[in-house]
């Protein structure tokens, strides 16, 4: 949230004693968080980044690139909420990998809800990256967690795997 004061021209400036520093893009964790989260999503350049991971929640920032999209995922205990700040794209779910029951176009401001037990993939249709921050509950990737490209979110596959049955209930 950005407050202003005026100048004696009747300009809008920011008024430094609310304005926050740029936050860094890393995890923090279980501790109390204020962002701006427009800014920090729009700043994300990483496939994607954990900016908090708690005990029953987790935020990560995502960038998709121009055709690209995120693949085919299901998370069988785990309910998601995406927020898309900047492009365009196409959600799809369905109740079987690739079988599509549900399709949507959605663009900068369109809130996504995904149920636990959903097959779902969103792809970048738009001239500029896929900005959004999803929001898992509970967490679905390991504390820090950082794949900065969807080549790298793959490779660390069988880790994430091995993280979730260590950390199953």
């Amino acid at each position: 949230m950005h407050r202003y004061i005026y100048n004696y021209q009747g300009e809008a400036l920011p008024d430094s004693r609310f304005h926050r520093p740029a936050t860094i893009i890393k995890d923090y964790g279980k501790i109390p968080f204020v962002a701006d989260i427009e800014d920090l999503t729009k700043r994300n350049n990483t496939f994607r980044t954990a900016v908090w991971t708690g005990n029953f929640l987790q935020m990560t920032l995502m960038s998709i690139g121009v055709g690209e999209d995120i693949g085919w995922e299901m998370h069988p205990d785990v309910d998601q909420f995406i927020r898309i700040e900047q492009g365009r794209g196409v959600i799809a779910m369905g109740k079987a990998r690739g079988a599509v029951d549900f399709q949507e176009n959605v663009e900068d401001d369109d809130a996504i809800i995904i149920p636990a037990g959903m097959w779902h993939n969103l792809t970048n249709t738009g001239r500029e990256p896929l900005k959004l921050y999803s929001i898992y509950a509970p967490p679905n990737h390991p504390f820090g967690t950082v794949h900065r490209t969807k080549s790298d979110a793959l490779t660390e596959h069988d880790r994430y795997s091995l993280w979730k049955w260590n950390n199953a209930k």
